[in-house]
Protein backbone atom coordinates (compact mmCIF):
# COMPACT_ATOMS: atom_id res chain seq x y z
CA UNK A 1 0.00 0.00 0.00
CA UNK A 2 3.19 2.26 0.59
CA UNK A 3 4.44 1.98 -2.58
CA UNK A 4 0.89 2.83 -4.11
CA UNK A 5 0.89 5.93 -1.97
CA UNK A 6 4.26 7.21 -2.99
CA UNK A 7 3.46 6.35 -6.57
CA UNK A 8 0.17 7.92 -6.77
CA UNK A 9 1.64 10.95 -4.84
CA UNK A 10 4.49 11.54 -7.52
CA UNK A 11 2.10 11.05 -10.26
CA UNK A 12 0.28 14.53 -8.63
CA UNK A 13 2.85 16.45 -7.93
CA UNK A 14 3.68 15.87 -11.90
CA UNK A 15 0.08 16.85 -12.71
CA UNK A 16 0.27 19.96 -10.55
CA UNK A 17 3.66 21.07 -11.76
CA UNK A 18 2.64 20.87 -15.50
CA UNK A 19 1.47 24.50 -17.02
CA UNK A 20 -2.21 24.36 -18.36
CA UNK A 21 -3.53 27.54 -20.13
CA UNK A 22 -6.30 29.20 -18.01
CA UNK A 23 -9.18 28.72 -18.68
CA UNK A 24 -11.66 31.74 -19.90
CA UNK A 25 -11.76 35.09 -21.54
CA UNK A 26 -8.73 37.36 -21.57
CA UNK A 27 -10.07 41.18 -21.64
CA UNK A 28 -8.16 43.93 -23.07
CA UNK A 29 -7.16 47.05 -21.87
CA UNK A 30 -10.28 49.56 -23.05
CA UNK A 31 -12.65 46.77 -21.14
CA UNK A 32 -10.45 46.61 -18.03
CA UNK A 33 -10.92 50.40 -18.25
CA UNK A 34 -14.60 50.04 -18.59
CA UNK A 35 -15.06 47.72 -15.98
CA UNK A 36 -13.38 50.00 -13.65
CA UNK A 37 -15.30 53.00 -14.51
CA UNK A 38 -18.35 51.21 -14.54
CA UNK A 39 -17.94 49.68 -10.85
CA UNK A 40 -16.65 53.29 -9.78
CA UNK A 41 -19.96 54.60 -10.97
CA UNK A 42 -21.78 51.92 -9.01
CA UNK A 43 -19.89 52.76 -5.66
CA UNK A 44 -20.42 56.46 -6.38
CA UNK A 45 -24.00 55.49 -6.47
CA UNK A 46 -24.46 53.24 -3.59
CA UNK A 47 -22.81 56.09 -1.87
CA UNK A 48 -24.87 58.88 -2.82
CA UNK A 49 -27.80 56.53 -2.21
CA UNK A 50 -26.72 56.06 1.86
CA UNK A 51 -26.07 59.17 2.45
CA UNK A 52 -29.51 60.47 1.43
CA UNK A 53 -30.93 57.88 3.51
CA UNK A 54 -29.00 58.94 6.34
CA UNK A 55 -29.98 62.33 5.73
CA UNK A 56 -33.32 61.62 5.64
CA UNK A 57 -33.37 59.86 9.00
CA UNK A 58 -31.97 63.23 10.37
CA UNK A 59 -34.30 64.82 8.87
CA UNK A 60 -37.34 62.57 10.16
CA UNK A 61 -36.23 62.89 13.15
CA UNK A 62 -37.52 60.79 16.30
CA UNK A 63 -41.19 61.29 14.35
CA UNK A 64 -40.12 58.39 12.32
CA UNK A 65 -41.21 56.24 15.19
CA UNK A 66 -44.86 58.36 16.08
CA UNK A 67 -47.23 56.23 13.34
CA UNK A 68 -50.92 55.52 14.07
CA UNK A 69 -51.38 51.74 14.08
Amino acid sequence: MTSMNAAMNATMKEAMNEQKPEPGIKLTEQQLRARRARSIAIAVALGVLVVLFYIVTLVKGPGVLVRPL
